[in-house]
C-alpha cells in the first residue's frame, strides 16, 4: 500500500493590481505583509522560491503576496517606488505599519530568518 504524498497548500495572495499596493500598506498597520517578487524566466529565482516555499512557517501571522515580474513590470516599478527598496530579482518585502521593515535578494531570502519580523 503506497503513502499519497500531501500537496502542501501555499498561502500566496497573486499581486496583479496597482489598487492591491494600497490595500497592503493599509493591511500592514493590523500585520506584516510581505512580498515576493518573483522572474519567471531566471533559474536562480525559482530554485529560491522553492527553498523558501519549503521553509514556510505555517505559524507566521502575515499576508504573502506573489508578484511575477514579466507579467507586471509597471507593478513591480511601482512597488520599488512605494516601498522605497530598489528592485532586485528574487526579491522578498516584509512591511508593518507601514514602512519596509526587511528586504532581500536573491539567494539571501533563502536563509533569511523571518521570525522576528513576521510574528
Amino acid at each position: 500500500m503506497g503513502q499519497q504524498q500531501e500537496e502542501k497548500q501555499l498561502p500566496w495572495v497573486p499581486l496583479e493590481k496597482m489598487e492591491q499596493l494600497e490595500q497592503i500598506m493599509e493591511r500592514s498597520r493590523q500585520r506584516p505583509q510581505l512580498i515576493y517578487k518573483h522572474s519567471a524566466t531566471c533559474g536562480i529565482s525559482s530554485m529560491v522560491l522553492r527553498s523558501f516555499n519549503a521553509s514556510l512557517d505555517p505559524q507566521w501571522d502575515c499576508d504573502m503576496y506573489f508578484l511575477t515580474i514579466q507579467a507586471n513590470r509597471g507593478l513591480s516599478r511601482e512597488v520599488e517606488a512605494s516601498f522605497g527598496v530598489r528592485h532586485e530579482s528574487p526579491q522578498l518585502l516584509i512591511l508593518r505599519q507601514g514602512e519596509t521593515i526587511f528586504h532581500t535578494s536573491h539567494g539571501a531570502i533563502a536563509h533569511a530568518d523571518l521570525t522576528s519580523y513576521i510574528k
